[in-house]
């Protein structure tokens, strides 16, 4: 059957469940409905009658074919995942959890010399993101305290402007706790001129740890619901010299083009003479100095306190039983040192925080993998939120997990700890869990949110879909269907199946592109869910645009199984 003659048809399977469910085959009643949600799409008996209720409710007239089809198609009646807040997982410490987590939360652009400003601040606590990195500095005549990315050409913002966009959004999205992380370059009194800012514009908002020299365990998201928790290192000389990791851990990633052979290539990162430097480097550096000058105000509002002892990367693995803390390494000193020290950095996460930031080459504001912190147990990766591409889009499509409230509880593995005392080792070559089976049936939409020019000049688009799997290495893959021409409808009716290791990290990656003859193939549309929310059974999936915005009509009719 041709790609133009499939146009707009209703897919078997979708004709098929309807004739087994349908008493005379013409019809559906509600209970027909009901043993559909419970026998082929998964549901409780209690979800399917409310589900079912809802349905009716909206289908007023008979439940025929077309209206069934209409109903399976619809993404805020069908979605793919489980959408609500897990409340009861939510009373763990917070080293226990994932955190979506900004860099550089100010820049409306690249790291060398675009605007600082309020506004992507805004935008990133409006979608989810509960993690905001304030880079601090003396204002031009030394009075004031500026934000803006030091020793580069961008421009600056007040910090007090800052600090009240995050007060008057930071519970916009979200109930749960925001984590403002500050890269502090001030001098003491600017540090104490800082501290009172930030006691004055959040008030009660903010919370304060119950001792100034130690925490054991961090609080739970639970406890700390609609609080402000400011994060960095305690207090020190205005622009101490520190020492960085990078001389005990060097190599080359080669996950960049891991990614580009699976799913095209991405925009090549700007190089500059900044490349020999990651800017955060030196942020977490704890050693001892004797010229150590103590803000008394500013430690006090410390809640999540970074450092890293003396010493090479084995010493700031260390755990202090008596005193829980935050360390900073970059996406390559993480990768460097998992070679070596990946039990050891799983160990630290079990019970400290772990944040990994985009290494210096990046200056055009792009991502890296995000998987390899999270199954080493990182709980802040840090991204660069006023990015584009599609490491920025598996971010978003892990944390749609859990009701997208922004923290998403770490699979036990990396918690448990063996009766050898022993972790999960990440290194190792771990057996399938679990073969999940995708069905592309078909799409539609295109006509609502593109124009009739936007693909082809002169003729429809020719439509195919990318699917496939993003985890621990030993999943990725990506599988694509055949092209159907001249059709803005497109059916491919496609089935693939995914043996996935890791199904507890794993996430699913649709992509829809239109295929052009004579150059580069146009996007269409992606989304990204997480595996261990999918909803078995027929499903409508919305799709998202370039910059993860979702459209308002385009979705994909699709089907998983699990075996």
């Amino acid at each position: 059957m041709s790609g133009r003659e499939s146009c707009g048809e209703v897919p078997e399977d979708v004709k098929e469940a309807f004739e087994a469910f349908s008493d005379d085959g013409v019809q559906m009643h509600a209970d027909d409905l009901r043993r559909f949600l419970t026998d082929r799409q998964g549901s409780t008996e209690e979800d399917a009658s409310g589900e079912a209720e809802r349905v009716f409710q909206i289908f007023e007239s008979k439940f025929l074919l077309e209206h069934f089809h209409q109903y399976l198609f619809d993404t805020e009646l069908n979605p793919p995942i489980k959408s609500q807040v897990c409340e009861d997982d939510m009373s763990l410490p917070l080293s226990h959890y994932y955190i979506h987590t900004g860099h550089n939360s100010y820049l409306t652009g690249n790291q060398l010399n675009s605007d600082s400003s309020v506004d992507p601040i805004i935008g990133a606590l409006q979608n989810g993101v509960r993690v905001i990195e304030l880079d601090i500095w003396p204002n031009s005549t030394k009075d004031d305290v500026d934000v803006f990315h030091g020793m580069t050409l961008t421009s600056a913002v007040k910090f007090i402007d800052c600090l009240r966009a995050i007060k008057d959004n930071a519970f916009s999205d979200s109930s749960n706790t925001v984590v403002v992380t500050l890269e502090d370059h001030l001098t003491p009194d600017l540090q104490e001129k800082a501290a009172k800012m930030i006691t004055e514009t959040f008030g009660d908002l903010l919370f304060y740890p119950e001792s100034e020299t130690t925490t054991t365990t961090f609080p739970s998201p639970q406890f700390l619901m609609k609080r402000i928790l400011i994060s960095t290192k305690p207090p020190k000389e205005y622009l101490k010299s520190m020492v960085s990791l990078d001389k005990e851990v060097e190599g080359k990633s080669t996950d960049t083009l891991s990614d580009e052979k699976a799913w095209g290539k991405e925009v090549s990162d700007y190089k500059s003479e900044l490349d020999n430097k990651d800017d955060d480097e030196d942020e977490d550096s704890d050693e001892d100095d004797q010229n150590i000058i103590q803000t008394p105000e500013y430690g006090q509002i410390i809640a999540i306190k970074a450092g890293k002892p003396k010493g090479g990367l084995k010493e700031a693995l260390s755990i202090d039983p008596n005193n829980v803390r935050r360390l900073s390494l970059s996406e390559q000193q993480l990768l460097d040192a998992s070679e070596s020290y990946g039990t050891d950095i799983v160990r630290f996460t079990q019970k400290n925080i772990l944040r990994i930031y985009p290494k210096g080459t990046r200056i055009g504001s792009s991502n890296y993998n995000p998987f390899i912190g999270w199954m080493h147990g990182a709980q802040m990766v840090a991204f660069n939120m006023q990015g584009y591409g599609r490491a920025l889009w598996l971010m978003q499509g892990f944390f749609r997990a859990n009701g997208g409230c922004g923290y998403v509880k770490k699979p036990d593995f990396l918690m448990n700890v063996g009766s050898d005392n022993s972790v999960f080792n990440p290194q190792e070559d771990p057996t399938v869990k679990k073969t999940l089976k995708v069905k592309v049936y078909n799409s539609d939409g295109w006509r609502s949110d593109f124009s009739k020019t936007h693909f082809e000049t002169y003729s429809p688009p020719d439509f195919y879909t990318r699917v496939g799997i993003s985890g621990v290495p030993a999943d990725k893959v990506m599988k694509k269907t055949k092209t159907v021409g001249d059709c803005w409808t497109p059916v491919w009716n496609e089935e693939f199946s995914f043996p996935i290791k890791v199904p507890e990290l794993a996430v699913v990656r649709i992509e829809v592109h239109e295929y052009d003859m004579a150059g580069t193939d146009d996007f269409g549309g992606q989304t990204c869910l997480p595996v261990s929310l999918l909803r078995p059974g027929i499903r409508s999936v919305p799709l998202f645009n370039f910059k993860g915005v979702k459209f308002e009509s385009v979705k994909i009719l699709m089907k998983f199984e699990f075996c």
